[in-house]
C-alpha cells in the first residue's frame, strides 16, 4: 500500500527515497507513483526479418568474351564485340579500339602486344617508329598490308586492342580475358602461318615467353605454325639483334613459298 507523501514525515520520506536510490532509481517521470506488478507484461514484436540481398555470382570475364567471341560470325562483328567488351580497365584509358589492320585473308597473320600512343591515336595497329620498321622488315620479303594478293599480303592485329598506361607491359590477367577475341579473330582471318611479336604475344598463342629464347623456333599455336619473333621496338632499342630478325624472314619467306 502506498501512502500520501504528505502524511509522512521527513525522516521517513527521506528513508523511503533513499531506499529508491538503492533500487537504482535516479529520476522521477511523473507525479504518482506507478506499480509495474499490476501492468499487462508488454512482449515486445520480433524485429522483422528482412532478407539477406541477393549478391549475383562474381562475373566471369574470360567466359564472357568466349560467349561474346564465338556470337561474332564475321570481322565486322568481332569488331564490335571488342568493342563491347566491359571488362578490360584498359579500355577506360584508351582513346581508340585497335582492331587491325592489312588484308583479311592473307596467308600470313602478325600479332604483336598492344597500341602505343601513336596506334592509340590512329586507331590502327603498328603505326610509330616500331611499325614503320615492320613494314620495311616485310617489304625486304616481297611483302606489305596493303597487296592486293592474298599471298603477299600480310593482316596485323595485337593481343590487346587498348593502349596500357604508359606503354607498360599488358598484365597476365589482361592478356587472358581477351585471349577467346584473338582466337576469334585468327579463325575469321583464316591466315595460313602466324607470326608473334614480343613475349605477350608468344604467352597468349604459345604459352611461353623468353622471346630472345624461344625467336626462330616454329611453333603451334590455335592450330596453325607459329614463328616467333623479337619485337621491332625491341630492335630498334638493339640494333644487333637486326640479324637474327633477317634470319627469321628468310625462314619465314620460306615457309610461305
Amino acid at each position: 500500500m502506498t501512502r500520501d507523501a504528505c502524511d509522512l514525515d521527513f525522516d521517513t520520506a527521506a528513508a523511503l527515497l533513499a531506499w529508491q536510490f538503492d533500487l537504482g532509481v535516479t529520476e522521477s517521470i511523473g507525479d504518482a507513483p506507478l506499480n509495474r506488478y499490476e501492468l499487462e507484461a508488454v512482449v515486445p514484436k520480433p524485429a522483422a526479418v528482412t532478407a539477406a540481398p541477393v549478391i549475383p555470382a562474381e562475373t566471369d570475364p574470360v567466359a564472357e568474351a568466349r560467349a561474346m567471341a564465338a556470337a561474332a560470325h564475321d570481322l565486322d562483328a568481332l569488331r564490335e564485340a571488342v568493342t563491347a567488351f566491359p571488362h578490360c580497365e584498359l579500355k577506360r584509358g584508351a582513346r581508340s579500339t585497335v582492331f587491325a589492320d592489312g588484308r583479311p585473308g592473307a596467308r600470313l597473320m602478325i600479332i604483336g602486344e598492344a597500341p602505343g600512343r601513336e596506334e592509340d591515336q590512329a586507331g590502327r595497329p603498328f603505326v610509330g617508329k616500331a611499325g614503320q620498321l615492320l613494314d620495311r622488315m616485310l617489304a625486304a620479303i616481297g611483302l606489305s598490308r596493303d597487296n592486293p594478293d592474298p599471298a603477299c599480303a600480310v593482316y596485323i592485329t595485337n593481343v590487346m586492342p587498348w593502349r596500357p598506361p604508359h606503354n607498360r607491359d599488358p598484365l597476365p590477367e589482361e592478356a587472358a580475358m581477351m585471349r577467346p577475341f584473338l582466337e576469334r579473330h585468327v579463325e575469321l582471318a583464316d591466315p595460313d602461318v602466324l607470326v608473334v611479336l614480343g613475349n605477350t604475344s608468344a604467352r597468349t598463342v604459345l604459352g611461353q615467353a623468353g622471346i630472345t629464347r624461344l625467336r626462330g623456333t616454329w611453333g603451334e599455336g590455335f592450330g596453325l605454325p607459329v614463328l616467333p619473333m623479337c619485337h621491332p621496338a625491341y630492335l630498334l632499342r638493339n640494333p644487333a639483334a637486326k640479324r637474327d630478325a633477317w634470319a627469321d624472314l628468310l625462314d619465314l619467306r620460306a615457309r610461305l613459298k
